[in-house]
């Protein structure tokens, strides 16, 4: 596609909002749960362009009493910007109204444009909430599948670059040796983790920290610290990096083991990558990174691939 396109392509997460247009890739932290300006963040958009092909997963905020209510609000969002917007759906197809199928529908759409370029291969784009593990041959299987069906099928794993809680995956670390619980509170998350690891630099911790603090190291360690019920003057830099290290090898299991499985199960040994942890788990795992491919879109790919498979399907 050429950058006289005038399509907007969009992805409505629960935490962040994605857009992709002829100016490049935008991506916004935009919490439904906190009563997020998605109308107006959407408004700024809609001024150069009176079309937008649309992708969400944010239906799920607990801020909604259910899904439907979810995509209700982001249909009535998208459609205040861009009254003709049209929207992809779990099942392959573009709705202009709310539907059922919208639900969670990025993971698709990004399937979806991909079989024609890499028909055999096993897609993970790790974002930064949850990794997307998705054999994109079986294709039409894929369809109509729910987040829960994802789970039970080990096509999603709810853990990501940013908000991921460190208790969920970590019950103890080793601090000088002596085998120390960790706190079940909401002290530090995996984004603190992979700053404190140098996996992300300070402008790319884009969600809220735990605390509502810094997104630098040293508020980060200090989160960390937390986990085990200390302050950083406790157990130092050191204790504070176990944690976050212990934090990482498990995460990297979880994903990596998910990935093994899903390949194993499509009979295949092709994966590529994308998201923004895409650079991060390709070099742990091996495979291809999109972002040689693709540029800055990786990091925002289904918002990218929904402009593109409705432009691909003529559909207007």
């Amino acid at each position: 596609m050429g950058d006289n396109v005038e399509r907007v392509g969009i992805d409505v997460g629960g935490a962040h909002l994605k857009v992709v247009d002829h100016n490049g890739v935008h991506i916004h932290y935009c919490p439904l749960w906190k009563g997020a300006p998605l109308k107006e963040l959407l408004g700024n958009y809609s001024k150069e362009t009176g079309s937008a092909a649309v992708v969400m997963s944010g239906e799920l905020a607990d801020c909604f009493s259910g899904k439907e209510e979810g995509i209700n609000f982001i249909v009535d969002s998208v459609k205040a910007a861009f009254p003709d917007a049209l929207f992809y759906g779990t099942d392959a197809a573009f709705h202009r109204d709310s539907v059922p199928q919208l639900a969670a529908s990025n993971w698709l759409v990004s399937a979806d444009y991909l079989r024609d370029l890499y028909p055999g291969a096993v897609f993970v784009d790790m974002g930064s909430t949850t990794t997307d593990i998705i054999p994109i041959g079986r294709f039409n299987q894929l369809k109509g599948l729910t987040d829960l069906d994802r789970l039970q099928q080990g096509y999603l794993v709810y853990s990501g670059l940013l908000r991921t809680s460190v208790p969920c995956l970590i019950r103890s670390v080793l601090l000088d040796g002596v085998p120390t619980p960790v706190s079940s509170e909401y002290f530090a998350c995996s984004g603190d983790v992979h700053l404190v690891l140098g996996h992300i630099n300070e402008r790319q911790y884009t969600s809220d920290p735990p605390d509502g603090g810094k997104r630098d190291v040293g508020a980060a360690l200090r989160r960390l610290a937390r986990v085990v019920c200390a302050d950083l003057n406790e157990i130092g830099e050191p204790g504070a990096r176990a944690i976050a290290e212990t934090f990482w090898a498990a995460q990297k299991d979880l994903i990596i083991s998910g990935i093994e499985d899903v390949c194993r199960k499509a009979g295949t040994n092709e994966v590529i990558f994308a998201g923004i942890g895409s650079g991060l788990v390709a070099k742990k795992y091996g495979g291809t990174n999109l972002s040689g491919a693709l540029g800055p879109v990786v990091d925002a790919l289904p918002a990218f691939a929904v402009r593109e498979v409705a432009e691909r399907d003529s559909i207007s």
